[in-house]
C-alpha cells in the first residue's frame, strides 16, 4: 500500500494535514499488517518527518511564533526544551506496537471472556494493572489515546465487533480508574486541602487530543446498531487468516455481557463522554492545539445533546457529577484546580441544563464550581514539587499564553448568564450566583454584558419587574463602574448611562445611593454631566412617580454631588454644577464661589468665558463681567493670530463691559491691551467702542452720561495707542519674510492701518511718517515700495 506524500506547504490543506497522525496510526495498526509493509511505511514516515516544513502536532512551526512559543516558560518545566512532535511522530511510534498480547487477543475475539472463563487466576491482582475488575470483566491498561487508536484501527479495517469489545474494556478500565482515583484523593484530602497543593496527572488531555480517544469510544459505542445488522461479516483471527464464517456464539447482542443491568451502549457512550469532558487536563501549547480542545469539546457536546435523557441517563449524570465534585485533582471540577488546566465552562453549562429539571442543587454546585478561571487569578495554588512525574505549576502571576482566552471568557460569561436566567425569582440562588460572578469573572465587558442580560430578564414581562434580579443587575453594574473607573474603556459612557437607567428601575433609594458614593463609581465629569443631570430630569421624576418631598430630597443629593465634583474638578464640572444648582440660591452661590476660587490657577480662559456667557444668559451681567475679566488675564493673542477662536469671546467681553458703563469699560481695556497684540482685533474693539455711548444698553437702569467717549482721553486713548503700535509691529514682522504673492494683501493691511491712524488727532502726520520710514528701511524691496507709493504717496 503506497500513499502519496502530504502537501506540507499548502495552508488550505492544514485541517487535512493535522489528521494525518490519526490516519497513519490506523494504517500501521492494521492487525494483519506484515512486517515488510510496516518497514516500508516506517521509512516513508521518517522521511516525511525529517522535512523542515513538516507540520508540528500542536500547529506551530519553526519560528512562526517565537515570542509566544519559546520566550515564556510554561506550566511544565520541560516543555520549552523537549522536541516538538510532528503530525507523524505518533504513527512512527505506533510502528513498535503489535497485537501479540494474549489478554488483548482474548478481549477482542471473545464476547464471553471474563475472569471466571480464564485459567490465569494469577493475572487478577489488586494493583493498577489488574486484568479484570471486581465483576470479573476484562480491563485493558494502556495509554488511553493509544488504546483508542487500536479501536479506531479495528473499525477502519472492517472489525466493528472487535472494536466494540476493546472499547468496552477500555471504558470499564476508565470507570475503575475513576473509583480508584476518588478513593486515593479521599484518603489524602485533608492534607491536600490544608496545603492548598494540586497537580495534574494527565500529561495530555483526552478531549482535543490528536487521536481523539473519547470521540472514538463514543462513536464506537453509539454505532453498535450497525454491527447487529450483519452477523456473518468477517471476524478477526490472530492465527493469521481472515474468516467469513458465521459466528457460533449465542444469539446475544455483541459484548452485551459487559453492561450493567438495564444499561445500554448509548448510556455507556454518554458516560464515557462525561468522563473525558470532566478530566482535569493542562491547556496545550500552540494556537491550533488550543482551538482543537475547544472545537472537540463543542463537537462532543453537540453529539450528547442529540441523545434524549431518560431515567437511566439521569442517574449516570448524577453519578458523574458527584464524582467530578469530589475527585480532587483528577477532575476539572475538583476542589483544587491546577492553574492552567482547561476550564470546564462549556461542559458545565451542558451539565447544568441537563441536571436542572432533575436535581437543581447538584446542577448549581456543578455550575458554580466550574465558574473558576484560576489562570487569571493574581495568585494560584502552589504545585506539588514532591511528585516530579506530574505537571507542576511553577510560574505564577503572568498573563497566560492562551490564544483562546477570549473564547473561554465568553463561555464563562454564558455559563453565568444561564445560571442567572434559571435563578430568576430565587433571591438566595441569585445572591450565590452574583458572588461567583464577582469573584471569578475578570473582564469588565463580560460583567457588563451579564448586568445587561439580568436587566433584560428582570424587565422582560409587562408586569412588575423582578426586583431581586434587578438588584443583581445593579450590583454587577456597580462592579463594572469600579473596575473601569481608573482604566480606559471605550464603552465607559454607555456603561454609566446604563447604570443610571438600571438604578432608576430599582428605585429612588438606588439613585440616592449611587450619588452618595459617586467618587467610588464615577469621575467628577461623569457624575455631573450624566448622573446628576439624568437624575434631575423630568423623565426620571415622571418614571419614579415622585412627590414634591421626594423630588426635593433627590435634587438636594444631586446638588451636593455637583458641588463636590466642582470642588474636585472645577475645570470640567463648574458649569454643570451651576446649572444643577440654579433653583437653590445657597447652592448656586456656593458653586459661583468655587468658580472664583479656581479662576486664578485652575481654569483656562475658554472655561471662564463659557461660564461668563452662561452668567449673562441667566441674568447676572456683573458676575459675567467679573468672570470675563478673570478669563482675560489668562489670554495671550499674538500679532498674527487674527483667526484665534477666543477672538469672539474677547469682543463679547468688551461689548459686555461697554454695555455696563464707562467704569467697567475703563477697567477691561487695560486687560485687553495687555492680552491682545493682534492689530485687527484691537481696531475692531476700538471701532465698536466709539460707535455708541457706554452704558446705553446697561441693565438695572444704570445711569450714564449719554456722551461718546473721547479718543484723546483714557481709557480709549490707551486702546488707540495700543492699536497703532500693534499695526506698526505687525507691519515690520510681515515685511521680514514677505513674498511677492503677498504684496497686494500687505497693501490692503496698510489701508486698514491708515484708518486706525486717522482716528488720532495727529493721525495723518503719524501715518505719513510711518510710510516714510518703511520706504527708507525697506528700500531694497523696490517693487513693494513702488506699490506703497502708488497707494499712499
Amino acid at each position: 500500500m503506497t500513499l502519496p506524500p502530504p502537501c506540507l506547504t499548502d495552508g488550505k490543506c492544514s485541517s487535512i494535514i493535522f489528521s494525518f497522525g490519526a490516519l497513519w496510526m490506523c494504517i500501521v495498526l492494521n492487525p494483519h499488517c506484515k512486517s515488510e509493509q510496516k518497514a516500508v511505511w516506517l521509512r516513508q514516515l521518517r522521511r516525511w518527518n525529517s522535512v523542515d516544513v513538516c507540520p508540528w502536532e500542536d500547529g506551530n512551526h519553526g519560528n512562526e511564533l517565537p515570542n509566544l512559543t519559546h520566550a515564556l516558560p510554561h506550566g511544565n518545566p520541560d516543555s520549552s526544551s523537549r522536541p516538538h512532535r510532528t503530525v507523524f511522530t505518533r504513527a512512527i511510534e505506533a510502528c513498535d506496537l503489535n497485537w501479540q498480547d494474549t489478554h488483548l487477543q482474548r478481549i477482542i475475539t471473545h464476547d464471553l471472556y471474563t475472569h471466571s472463563h480464564t485459567h490465569c487466576h494469577h493475572d487478577n491482582h489488586d494493583g493498577s494493572g489488574a486484568l479484570f475488575d471486581a465483576r470479573g470483566w476484562p480491563l485493558w491498561h494502556e495509554h488511553v489515546p493509544t488504546a483508542c487508536a487500536r479501536v479506531d484501527a479495528l473499525r477502519s479495517h472492517g472489525y466493528p465487533r472487535e472494536a466494540l469489545r476493546l472499547a468496552i474494556a477500555i471504558v470499564n478500565t476508565l470507570r475503575r480508574q475513576q473509583q480508584k482515583q476518588l478513593e486515593l484523593f479521599r484518603s489524602h484530602k485533608k492534607e491536600l486541602l490544608l496545603k492548598g497543593m494540586t497537580s495534574v496527572t494527565n500529561m495530555e488531555g483526552w478531549v482535543g487530543h490528536p487521536l481523539d480517544p473519547i470521540g472514538t469510544l463514543f462513536s464506537t459505542l453509539m454505532e453498535t446498531g450497525r454491527v447487529e445488522e450483519d452477523g456473518g461479516n468477517a471476524f478477526l483471527d490472530f492465527s493469521g487468516s481472515v474468516s467469513s464464517a458465521k459466528r457460533s456464539e449465542p444469539h446475544l447482542f455483541p459484548a452485551q455481557h459487559f453492561l450493567d443491568d438495564g444499561q445500554s451502549f448509548v448510556a455507556l457512550a454518554v458516560e464515557t463522554a462525561l468522563i473525558g469532558l470532566g478530566q482535569q487536563r493542562v491547556m496545550p501549547d500552540g494556537l491550533y492545539a488550543q482551538e482543537k480542545v475547544c472545537r472537540n469539546e463543542e463537537q462532543l457536546l453537540a453529539k450528547l445533546q442529540e441523545v434524549e435523557l431518560d431515567d437511566t441517563l439521569v442517574k449516570i449524570f448524577r453519578k458523574q457529577a458527584v464524582f467530578l465534585l469530589e475527585a480532587g485533582p483528577y477532575s476539572g471540577l475538583g476542589e483544587l484546580l491546577y492553574r492552567e488546566s482547561v476550564p470546564m465552562h462549556t461542559f458545565a453549562k451542558y451539565l447544568f441544563s441537563s441536571l436542572l429539571p432533575h436535581d437543581a442543587p447538584l446542577a448549581y454546585k456543578i455550575a458554580l464550581r466550574a465558574m473558576r478561571l484560576p489562570v487569571l487569578e493574581s495568585t494560584a495554588p502552589s504545585g506539588d514539587l514532591s511528585r516530579p512525574h506530574h505537571i507542576v505549576s511553577v510560574v505564577h502571576n503572568r498573563y497566560p499564553r492562551w490564544f483562546t482566552l477570549s473564547h473561554i471568557e465568553s463561555q464563562q460569561c454564558e455559563l453565568a448568564s444561564t445560571m442567572l436566567t434559571a435563578a430568576k425569582g430565587d433571591g438566595r440562588k441569585l445572591e450565590t450566583v452574583l458572588e461567583s460572578i464577582q469573584k471569578n469573572i475578570h473582564s469588565s465587558s463580560h460583567i457588563f454584558k451579564l448586568a445587561q442580560d439580568a436587566f433584560k430578564i428582570a424587565t422582560l414581562m409587562d408586569s412588575l419587574p423582578d426586583i431581586t434580579l434587578l438588584k443583581v443587575s445593579l450590583e454587577l453594574g456597580l462592579q463594572v463602574m469600579r473596575m473601569t473607573l481608573s482604566t480606559l474603556n471605550w464603552r465607559r459612557r454607555e456603561m454609566v448611562r446604563w447604570l443610571v437607567t438600571c438604578a432608576t428601575e430599582v428605585g429612588v433609594y438606588a439613585l440616592d445611593s449611587i450619588m452618595q458614593s459617586w467618587f467610588t463609581l464615577f469621575t467628577p465629569t461623569e457624575a455631573t454631566s450624566i448622573v446628576a443631570t439624568t437624575v434631575m430630569s423630568n423623565t426620571t421624576i415622571v418614571r419614579l412617580h415622585l412627590d414634591c418631598h421626594q423630588q426635593e430630597n433627590l435634587a438636594s443629593s444631586a446638588r451636593t454631588l455637583a458641588l463636590q465634583c466642582a470642588m474636585k474638578d472645577p475645570q470640567n464640572c463648574a458649569l454643570s454644577a451651576l446649572t444643577l444648582c440654579e433653583k437653590d440660591h445657597i447652592a448656586f452661590e456656593t458653586a459661583y464661589q468655587i468658580v472664583l476660587d479656581a479662576a486664578a490657577t485652575g481654569m483656562s480662559y475658554t472655561q471662564l468665558f463659557t461660564i461668563a456667557r452662561y452668567m449673562e444668559h441667566r441674568g447676572y451681567p456683573m458676575r459675567a463681567y467679573k468672570l470675563a475679566t478673570l478669563a482675560m488675564t489668562h489670554l495671550n493673542l499674538s500679532y498674527n493670530q487674527d483667526t484665534h477662536p477666543a477672538i469672539n469671546d474677547v469682543l463679547w467681553a468688551c461689548a459686555l463691559s461697554h454695555s455696563l458703563g464707562k467704569n467697567e469699560l475703563a477697567a477691561v481695556i487695560p486687560l485687553v491691551v495687555k492680552s491682545v497684540k493682534c492689530a485687527t482685533v484691537l481696531s475692531d474693539i476700538l471701532r465698536r467702542c466709539t460707535l455708541t455711548t457706554p452704558g446705553m444698553v446697561a441693565l438695572h437702569s444704570r445711569r450714564n452720561s449719554g456722551k461718546l467717549m473721547s479718543l484723546d482721553k483714557a481709557p480709549l486713548r490707551q486702546l488707540l495707542d495700543a492699536t497703532i503700535g500693534a499695526y506698526i509691529n505687525t507691519t515690520h514682522s510681515r515685511l521680514t519674510h514677505i513674498s511677492p504673492r503677498h504684496y497686494s494683501e500687505f497693501i490692503e493691511f496698510l489701508s486698514k492701518a491708515r484708518e486706525t491712524f486717522l482716528m488720532a488727532h495727529d493721525g495723518h502726520i503719524q501715518f505719513t511718517q510711518f510710510i516714510d520710514n518703511l520706504k527708507q528701511i525697506y528700500k531694497g524691496k523696490k517693487k513693494l515700495m513702488m506699490l506703497v507709493r502708488e497707494r499712499f504717496g
